[in-house]
């Protein structure tokens, strides 16, 4: 079985000076595409290389199937892994790159590993580039030769650490696909590593989160996108980015009002909805951009546009009321920089975090209407 588990997995350098990964732990069902995303530093590939066998936890274990594999050598185990430089050997033929694995980690006679290889070979496309060497190929036939090296040993569990940002973005969309559909064909417990949040929404079954070593949030893409544990997973996931707004919370009777410092924004709320909010606490107010909407000049909130940035089907519109505020509306709505417009959105849509803690004040109310469980 091609199950993963990391039970409260720690990595340090430097005798401890620094904390790469902290305490992570995740489990991934037998065929699971899980990928795992966060800025440049916060443990990712660190988490990948762990499982791998390339590094040796600090503390805590893993298990593939029904082994604890943590102090297994890397050789020894039943994994298979993409990295982001392909890294090929220069000097073999795409066959002898492709069947290394296998001569050095089965007992297959030639003959067999030759027909393996072939076989897989057919499958990504690339059997007329056998003979050639990596210095003859192009960016996406080294990926594929890349990725054909990892299935052609059948292993228990893909890892892929950031294998597409190499190439131009179009053949990142291609390679992306391609990856999805051998995942659809072969059934295989993979873990997909990237810092393109894009990437991991579209790819995933569920979306690890990770900052600074720690894990943020595990969920389904949508799930996470909808309701965000915290300001920092809100603002990570989504293109463009949640927008935030520091707003001040007073509270008068049954109502609580929700205003910033330049007194446009007077939002209200019911305060039996928020109790956790309190007179006078500073809040984080996240909208997304596609919850904007243009409204008539005396019903919204007033703000200034600075920019508009026409995208084809949709318009950005990058507004005043607070530091890089967007609106994504249709490409019929066109004011003209500098024009004075008004928004507004719906209470549904909004995401209150605490301004000190960072974290969801909505999160664990919306949580009960998600389909599947967040863990």
């Amino acid at each position: 079985m091609g199950t993963v588990t990391l039970n409260n997995l720690r990595k340090e350098f430097d005798n401890g000076q620094i904390v790469a990964v902290d305490d992570v732990s995740l489990d991934v069902a037998d065929g699971e595409f899980i990928t795992v995303v966060g800025p440049s530093g916060c443990g990712k590939s660190t988490t990948l290389r762990m499982l791998a066998g390339l590094e040796q936890p600090t503390s805590g274990r893993i298990t593939i199937g029904d082994e604890d594999v943590t102090n297994v050598h890397a050789r020894k185990r039943d994994v298979a892994m993409v990295f982001q430089n392909y890294a090929l050997y220069p000097h073999k033929t795409v066959r002898q790159n492709m069947a290394f694995g296998l001569r050095m980690s089965t007992d297959l006679s030639k003959d067999n590993r030759h027909e393996r290889v072939r076989e897989t070979a057919e499958m990504m496309g690339i059997e007329e580039l056998l003979d050639d060497r990596p210095s003859e190929l192009s960016g996406g036939q080294k990926q594929r030769v890349a990725l054909g090296r990892a299935i052609v040993r059948e292993p228990d569990v893909f890892l892929f650490d950031e294998p597409l940002s190499n190439l131009d973005a179009k053949l990142r969309t291609t390679m992306r696909t391609e990856i999805q559909r051998l995942q659809n064909d072969l059934g295989t417990t993979s873990i997909y590593v990237t810092h393109d949040q894009e990437e991991a929404m579209t790819m995933g079954d569920r979306i690890v989160i990770l900052k600074d070593g720690e894990r943020q949030q595990v969920g389904a893409p949508k799930e996470v996108y909808r309701n965000p544990i915290n300001e920092f997973v809100g603002g990570f996931v989504g293109s463009p980015s949640m927008n935030f707004i520091e707003v001040l919370a007073s509270i008068s009777g049954d109502t609580i009002r929700l205003e910033d410092d330049s007194e446009r924004l007077d939002y209200r709320l019911d305060a039996a909805d928020y109790p956790s909010i309190s007179e006078g606490d500073r809040l984080s107010l996240g909208i997304r951009p596609e919850d904007v909407y243009v409204v008539n000049i005396a019903e919204g909130i007033q703000t200034t546009v600075e920019v508009v940035e026409p995208i084809g089907s949709d318009n950005y519109l990058y507004m005043d009321l607070a530091p890089d505020f967007i609106a994504r509306v249709d490409s019929d709505v066109e004011p003209e920089p500098d024009d004075t417009i008004a928004i507004s959105f719906d209470e549904a849509d909004v995401h209150l975090f605490d301004g000190e803690t960072g974290e969801s004040l909505t999160f664990e109310e919306r949580s009960k209407t998600v389909t599947t469980p967040l863990s």
